[in-house]
């Protein structure tokens, strides 16, 4: 992909340049029920496998549910609010991280490189022309206690993966929202020396 997407150029201009997957990447709701073949699929926890990590740890694990029986355990800890549109997604993933260390001590980077992983394989569904939209909006609780997390992991957001739908395939209040968002300038973001100078 070396191109905008049209529904993105209309929204997003990068102020330097960058590849074009950085922009086309973004947090569509609807989504087609099309399977995902297993080559496709397992590309972009490929990509993830490959991000950066404090000391090699590669904290982070991801739990699927493909089959209808796995999504519909994983639907009473999404919120609702979520389920209204990610219940159409082929694929679910819950991702997660161990908070400690191969020496037992605790992992002050787990979440910053589970962070790092989610954004490789969020580029990679860009690439591959699938959409990977991750949602916080899920009890946690319950994730743990429906998939039998242990005590060490840390439970970060439930992601559907899948492949575009039609904007007004979704509730009439969600199709306004169906479309890229902007970024703060990096002015406001990148300070020089000091905190807040720019």
């Amino acid at each position: 992909m070396n191109q905008y997407l049209p529904q993105v150029a209309e929204y997003r201009k990068a102020s330097y340049e960058v590849d074009p997957v950085f922009l086309n990447r973004w947090s569509p709701r609807s989504f087609k029920s099309d399977p995902i073949p297993d080559e496709v699929l397992f590309s972009l926890f490929e990509a993830a496998r490959w991000a950066p990590s404090a000391n090699n740890e590669q904290p982070w694990r991801f739990i699927l549910a493909r089959s209808k029986e796995e999504r519909e355990r994983f639907y009473p800890f999404i919120a609702d609010g979520n389920r209204v549109w990610c219940e159409k997604a082929p694929v679910l993933a819950l991702i997660l991280s161990k908070t400690v260390n191969a020496k037992g001590v605790n992992n002050r980077a787990h979440a910053f490189d589970a962070g790092a992983a989610w954004g490789y394989l969020a580029l990679e569904a860009a690439r591959r022309g699938l959409i990977a939209h991750a949602m916080g909006g899920f009890d946690p609780d319950k994730a743990r206690e429906v998939l039998k997390v242990p005590d060490e992991y840390e439970l970060h957001g439930v992601i559907a993966i899948g492949y575009q739908g039609e904007k007004d395939a979704l509730p009439e209040q969600l199709q306004e929202r169906e479309k890229p968002s902007g970024r703060r300038e990096l002015s406001e973001t990148v300070f020089k020396g000091v905190f807040g100078r720019t």
